[in-house]
């Protein structure tokens, strides 16, 4: 975005329409820093783009509107979204990892980015049903990494998971230490929810398969629902996230087992 405070009204709203279209969503403090304007006029533009349709507030923000539960994104979209938030918890996911710990990592962008964390830790077996992920681990491999990756097998998704029969059963007939899972919508009422059939009984043959769950979820997935529920709250042990919503808050620590919330923009408070 360029950092202009003079823009008129219709430009501005043209920017952040198009950082939301890009980034999956954007901050009001973001967008105060970045448009050089007051956090009045970045939430005036946010409610009139919202009157149009055209995207949908949320806590702190607004994220892209009017997709129906069933809309999943590509990988090579989604990848760009929060980047740095994913880095952030993919770090703070990373130092639960003791070497030779038999893992599973599910399909998604910031699993993924969990997995380049990951190449450095000795004699680690890796369950996969992303074949992104076990692309990262053959390349550490060549480079002369000890872990061994289990891929799944299944049918592929938009969003490059393995899902369905084959690879429920694979999943099924293993016992991993820990679960490392993403979601593409979560929630207090909705629990964890993905816009893909497949990919949710996938995620609950995971579920069944870990000594514990954790689940990466960056501050936009408060704000998203999918076609269906995997999981509850419940049957999470630890939550990584860089924002909890402020309304939302108390619910999810009582009913998560543990809370680590990360921040990539020093400074920042929570939603």
């Amino acid at each position: 975005m360029v950092d202009n405070g003079n823009l008129l009204a219709h430009q501005r709203r043209a920017l952040i329409l198009e950082e939301v279209r890009k980034r999956g969503g954007v901050r009001v403090n973001e967008l105060t820093r970045t448009l050089s304007v007051s956090d009045m006029t970045v939430r005036r533009d946010l409610d009139a783009l919202a009157r149009e349709g055209l995207l949908r507030k949320v806590h702190g923000g607004a994220v892209l509107g009017g997709e129906p539960s069933s809309h999943e994104p590509g990988f090579e979209t989604k990848s760009e979204w929060e980047t740095a938030a994913k880095g952030a918890i993919a770090r703070a996911a990373a130092s639960l990892v003791m070497p030779g710990s038999a893992i599973a990592l599910s399909a998604g962008t910031t699993t993924h980015a969990l997995a380049k964390e990951l190449t450095e830790v000795a004699e680690l077996t890796v369950v996969t049903n992303s074949i992104r992920t076990a692309e990262v681990f053959e390349a550490a491999r060549r480079s002369g990494s000890t872990t061994t990756v289990v891929l799944t097998g299944g049918i592929r998704t938009p969003s490059d998971a393995l899902v369905g029969p084959i690879a429920d059963q694979a999943i099924r007939g293993l016992h991993v230490d820990l679960l490392f899972l993403g979601c593409h919508g979560l929630g207090t009422s909705t629990g964890l929810t993905t816009p893909n059939l497949g990919e949710a009984e996938t995620n609950r043959a995971f579920l069944r398969s870990a000594r514990r769950s954790v689940l990466l979820a960056d501050h936009t997935k408060w704000s998203a629902v999918g076609l269906t529920t995997f999981a509850t709250l419940d049957e999470v042990d630890v939550l990584i996230t860089d924002a909890l919503p402020r309304e939302e808050a108390t619910a999810v620590t009582e009913r998560v087992g543990e809370v680590v919330q990360t921040s990539p923009h020093p400074g920042e408070q929570a939603w």
